[in-house]
């Protein structure tokens, strides 16, 4: 295993810890789970940056990046919702996206057309907020103001916007490659 999936991998490392750290009986346990998760998600990052600078890309770098992704946020969606549930709509639509376009990809990728629905901005600004979201929403605890909270609803629900808004751009694309050329 190189440096790159190290980095990969040990997102899936940091889930337990995260949730641990949030269930800890003491008085910093949100900043610390939401320290962690942003640490954790900088791993997204850092394994692209190294796989590209020590020249360390491997296929299954390339399945377990998204798998650790998507591992990250839905397991901590599912912690958060248990704790607040209105959350329940919106990190229904970000999981069921993730699974929806990674389903996609993969029948893409059986057909030899995978890169007609690679990455694009508006995958990459959902999970920006996405994961903004989900620190918000570890940090806020009765200590805080309610705006904290408040805040991390919002961008919730607005990176499930963006879910809806990104699966679609994801999906069109797909769907103009598998029409028939006439």
């Amino acid at each position: 295993m190189n440096w790159a999936n190290i980095a990969t991998f040990s997102r899936v490392v940091f889930i337990p810890v995260v949730i641990t750290s949030y269930h800890l009986d003491t008085q910093s346990s949100h900043l610390l789970a939401a320290i962690l998760f942003s640490i954790a998600s900088l791993t997204d990052w850092l394994d692209g940056f190294l796989a590209r600078q020590l020249n360390q890309t491997s296929e299954f770098g390339a399945f377990l990046d998204p798998v650790a992704d998507k591992l990250l946020v839905a397991i901590i969606l599912i912690m958060l919702v248990s704790i607040y549930p209105p959350l329940l709509l919106a990190a229904g639509i970000i999981i069921a996206r993730e699974i929806l376009v990674s389903a996609l990809r993969e029948w893409m990728a059986a057909k030899g057309l995978r890169d007609k629905v690679a990455v694009k901005f508006s995958g990459k600004l959902k999970t920006t907020v996405q994961m903004l979201a989900i620190i918000t929403l570890l940090l806020a605890n009765p200590s805080l103001p309610e705006w904290v909270l408040m805040l991390g609803y919002a961008l919730i629900y607005l990176a499930a916007v963006l879910s809806i808004s990104s699966a679609m751009q994801y999906f069109r694309a797909g769907w103009r490659e598998l029409q028939p050329k006439s």
